[in-house]
């Protein structure tokens, strides 16, 4: 049975610590939405205490699923190095945008895509049965590509959406945290190809509320009885307070303080880590 959750008032930079206005999360929510890279991890470094937060949310009878804009490993790929980290997840509580673009492509009567990705996200797609082309396609379907955002890949993805083909973006951050510091991520690259082409990108990936809503339904939940939990002031937290999400950033991963006040959002709570949830549980 889930019990009322009581959690101090957290001070955001503009908000009062003593207005009546203070930011609370309210004992409606019965479930969360939770981020991987940046929240529970970053590079191959799980932050303390967060397995203790997941465990107890377990033992309180809290639901959760993950939504990761993560488009380098297919699923069950991020299901094993969550497992090699030390979380005991499986495959099936995870949700990563290429499992939103093979959807829409399903949907659309339509099966080949230029995918502009590196890793073996491939996978997910090739057991899925889309076909991989680097001809004739009716998708180019963009992710982090890393080293792979080529002159000559971009240039191929330009001609495919120039002849027809529809750009479907697995997500659209403009930059992510690895061990070494901040780099760009796929927004970028999007963007240009959007300029090049005249053509908009359609998001498969937070914060678009057709991905947030795969996993709001598996949860068998509303929007109000959850809240998201991430690294990132706009795609994480504003992406679900748009669709009535209550947005909890951490201060772990690619949380910048400068870049939280320039956003202009006002998340519900701001913790230094999401391990820091679980005594107020």
């Amino acid at each position: 049975m889930i019990q009322k959750i009581y959690l101090e008032k957290i001070h955001y930079p503009g908000v009062s610590s003593d207005s009546s206005d203070a930011p609370w999360l309210p004992a409606a929510i019965r479930a969360f939405l939770i981020d991987l890279d940046g929240v529970l991890y970053t590079g191959n470094n799980p932050y303390p205490g967060v397995k203790e937060c997941l465990q107890r949310m377990n033992e309180l009878g809290y639901g959760y699923r993950f939504v990761s804009n993560s488009t380098r490993r297919a699923r069950d790929s991020v299901a094993a190095r969550l497992q090699v980290l030390g979380y005991d997840v499986s495959a099936e509580q995870i949700y990563t945008p290429p499992l939103a673009a093979i959807e829409h492509i399903k949907k659309s009567g339509k099966d080949r895509c230029f995918l502009l990705t590196t890793g073996d996200v491939h996978r997910d797609f090739e057991q899925a049965g889309i076909c991989i082309s680097d001809e004739e396609v009716d998708y180019v379907v963009m992710g982090d590509a890393g080293d792979g955002f080529t002159f000559d890949r971009l240039n191929q993805a330009l001609r495919f959406i120039l002849d027809g083909a529809d750009i479907l973006a697995l997500e659209m951050d403009r930059y992510w945290n690895e061990p070494q510091g901040l780099v760009l991520s796929t927004g970028p690259f999007v963007a240009a190809l959007e300029y090049a082409t005249g053509k908009k990108a359609l998001l498969m990936g937070k914060p678009s509320r057709n991905f947030f809503e795969l996993a709001l339904h598996d949860l068998g939940i509303k929007p109000e009885e959850a809240a998201m939990i991430g690294d990132d002031i706009l795609t994480d937290v504003h992406g679900a307070q748009e669709m009535g999400m209550h947005g909890i950033l951490v201060k772990t991963g690619k949380y910048r303080e400068e870049i939280a006040k320039r956003s202009g959002v006002k998340p519900n709570m701001i913790l230094q880590s999401m391990a820091d949830l679980a005594e107020h549980l």
